[in-house]
């Protein structure tokens, strides 16, 4: 990703953030309760994801097919869906924006979908180390043994961590 230019921001209309919510929804369920806010903003940019700004922190973002938590949002606002949980091995590698290889994975939830956005965090904590792309549903990444099973999209120190608003 080039780095990212925060051009100007503004308030949604209601609609708009219903809207975003309910696409929010689909993706990670009634844990979309957790994003609701009385201000829900755009934060126009160079870049080919839309970012959200719930309550002035860059909490969501939107890249046309999903609406996704982003990483800063997955660890203020910690919700149970969507994970692929990686060994300590991996931490190192995930956090400097590695993709994620079946070695590494411990566990998944079963409503990971391939194609579809998975937040990938560390088994003894939980905590959320990067957002990427699932290439296999839940059955296929546990049946696997080897091979890329989730490609990254944004992790800590990337430009959209980095974004200053």
């Amino acid at each position: 990703m080039k780095k990212i230019v925060a051009k100007k921001r503004h308030s949604i209309r209601k609609s708009q953030g219903q809207e975003l919510l309910l696409r929010l929804a689909e993706q990670i369920g009634p844990s979309e309760k957790l994003f609701h806010a009385d201000m829900i903003e755009v934060l126009e940019t160079n870049a080919d994801v839309s970012l959200f700004l719930v309550n002035k922190k860059p909490l969501l973002m939107d890249a046309g097919a999903w609406v996704f938590p982003t990483l800063r949002g997955a660890v203020q606002i910690p919700f149970p869906e969507r994970r692929v949980a990686v060994d300590a091995g991996a931490i190192p590698y995930v956090v400097n924006g590695a993709d994620i290889m079946r070695p590494g994975i411990v566990s998944v939830t079963d409503d990971v979908k391939a194609n579809a956005p998975v937040q990938i965090v560390d088994e003894r904590h939980g905590k959320p180390l990067a957002i990427g792309i699932a290439l296999f549903d839940a059955p296929g990444i546990r049946a696997s043994t080897t091979g890329k099973m989730v490609k990254k999209f944004h992790h800590v120190g990337d430009e959209i961590w980095n974004l200053e608003i």
